[in-house]
């Protein structure tokens, strides 16, 4: 249970940063609301108000392109009567456009000097607004007066005083457009100055912003500081403690004298590290009767000791010491004992380094399998085989050490050698046992399988058989011989037995030229060229006669 003062630190603390936040986040919206309002201004009002001003200026010469185009219709001979008459309306339409442009710049202009919500030039704007007035005003006076004299000469005809008035006409439109230009760009100037407010209220609301934030973390770091002030020592007792743990220290421990969280915390802690003390132990003394990767299954995965058992594929080894017997005869108890755990270390390594599990010893036999969850299911087959070519490889050291090991010069281990069945298919595999014992292991045929394939090597002389699956699954890695084809008890389909003579590439000449004799022989065998056959074989062993031809083609098939 949480102690109530520190909780009232951290809610404190929670409560704060929050309020500082909600300060924030509504000194923002305010800021960028203000900021919205004054680009509503200025996209609504100054730059429409500008737009109609430019409109003025552009009727004015639309305009004057009209009255000349007038004066171009009048002067033809004969006169156009009907393009006077449209230029005319055009010219008088103009003159209501440029009324309306000037009326709706007013009203824009108007409306930013009414609104006090936003600030603006309004001095500025009032001053621009009376000359927009005066400006159309004296315009429409002075160019309709001269408008109409020009329209009465031409009338008249008389083209000379329609000449002098169009002049005067031209003085009058450029004096109106220096003028509106000169509004316009005091027009610009305002919006200018609207769009520098528009920038300092942005960067003021950036900086309230940056400093309401500062401020709430600034705060908020002072008041962590202050609640984490009287538990840092204690954390960091706990801490150093986690660390050795991690690093593998399990003699750590951790001496809290509060009663508080932390003081219970540092309790657990230590009640933990006791407990893996204990569970260290136990995989230590276990593992040396069961494979650690299935200790560790066993203690951290609890799905892997389901008792219903899983159907799977694997591959099973067996492993049987020939002549065992023999050499156990003439020894001590003490002695045997040295020998077969000796015996036991040296063929196990194989099969851990090429990740098998070791299911189990049986006497003098080994029985070990491969498969998921602990190899993928298109390796289990390769690495079963290496570890039964490297188990034979080991034959050699075996029968040096052992003499050394029971400090006598001649023991019947010269005569003992290995007998390995390997077979792949499908196996039940679990937790299997009774209430108070349980193994997890694998069961079904491939086990009775590969157990008979051992024992099959008595028959052939060979020191492994491995079954057509296996070798299907590894062939690409090994060189392999077909032995025979068998059918086993039970079935009704015949197995194709085969021998692994090694991996693949590293068989010397003469044992390929072996291997390739004795195939070709085993062909002709089966096709009942006897003759053939005998010669093939009788090649096999002169390919390599220094060799112990037991292992390699002294067999026959049997079938």
């Amino acid at each position: 249970m949480i102690k109530r003062s520190i909780r009232r630190r951290i809610v404190a603390i929670a409560v704060g940063l929050i309020v500082l936040m909600v300060t924030t986040s509504i000194l923002s919206i305010v800021m960028v609301g203000r900021v919205g309002h004054l680009l509503d201004e200025l996209t609504d009002r100054y730059i429409p108000a500008n737009t109609h001003l430019t409109r003025i200026n552009i009727l004015s010469l639309e305009r004057a392109l009209a009255l000349r185009r007038m004066v171009i219709a009048k002067m033809q001979d004969p006169p156009d009567e009907l393009g006077y008459k449209t230029r005319k309306q055009l010219y008088e339409a103009k003159d209501a456009e440029v009324d309306t442009e000037a009326d709706a710049a007013h009203k824009l202009i108007s409306a930013v000097i009414d609104d006090t919500s936003t600030p603006s030039d309004n001095t500025a704007l009032a001053r621009i607004d009376s000359r927009i007035d005066s400006l159309v005003g004296e315009f429409r006076h002075h160019l309709r007066q001269e408008s109409g004299e020009l329209l009465a000469a031409l009338d008249a005809r008389d083209f000379a005083a329609a000449r002098r008035s169009l002049g005067r006409t031209d003085t009058l439109r450029d004096e109106y457009t220096e003028k509106v230009e000169a509004i316009r760009a005091e027009m610009l100037k305002v919006s200018y100055g609207a769009v520098a407010t528009i920038r300092s209220e942005q960067t003021r609301a950036v900086q309230t912003s940056a400093t309401v934030t500062a401020l709430a973390a600034i705060v908020g770091l002072i008041f962590a500081n202050l609640v984490s002030g009287g538990i840092i020592r204690s954390v960091r007792k706990l801490l150093d403690g986690t660390r050795a743990v991690e690093a593998g220290h399990l003699e750590q421990s951790i001496d809290v004298r509060t009663t508080d969280e932390i003081g219970q915390l540092a309790a657990a802690f230590n009640r933990m590290v006791e407990q893996l003390r204990t569970n260290q132990r136990v995989r230590e003394t276990f593992g040396k009767y069961v494979d650690p990767r299935v200790v560790e299954g066993l203690i951290e995965r609890p799905n892997l000791t389901a008792a219903e058992g899983q159907r799977r594929v694997m591959t099973v080894l067996f492993c049987d010491l020939r002549g065992f017997t023999s050499l156990g005869e003439g020894m001590t108890p003490q002695g045997l004992v040295k020998v077969m755990n000796r015996y036991l270390s040296i063929m196990s390594e194989p099969i851990r380094t090429n990740r098998g599990i070791i299911d189990k010893y049986i006497g003098d036999g080994i029985m070990a399998y491969w498969g998921p969850p602990f190899v993928d299911d298109a390796d289990h087959a390769l690495f079963a085989c290496l570890a039964a070519v490297e188990m034979i490889d080991r034959i050699a050291t075996l029968r040096r050490e052992i003499p050394e090991l029971l400090g006598v010069l001649g023991t019947p281990m010269e005569t003992c050698d290995l007998r390995i069945g390997i077979a792949t298919g499908e196996a039940l595999v679990g937790s299997i046992g009774s209430d108070v014992m349980m193994s997890y292991t694998v069961m079904g045929d491939v086990v009775n399988f590969a157990s008979r394939l051992e024992g099959a090597n008595k028959v052939y002389g060979t020191r492994n058989l491995a079954s057509e699956r296996t070798i299907a699954a590894a062939a690409a890695a090994l060189e392999v011989r077909e032995i025979d084809r068998v059918v086993v008890a039970g079935h009704t389909r015949f197995e194709v037995v085969f021998e692994i003579l090694g991996s693949k590439g590293k068989l010397l000449p003469q044992q390929l030229a072996l291997r390739d004799s004795y195939l070709e022989g085993l062909a002709a065998y089966r096709e009942q060229r006897w003759d053939d056959a005998l010669a093939k074989f009788g090649a096999a062993l002169e390919a390599m006669p220094a060799t112990d031809h037991r292992s390699l083609c002294s067999n026959v098939p049997k079938t």
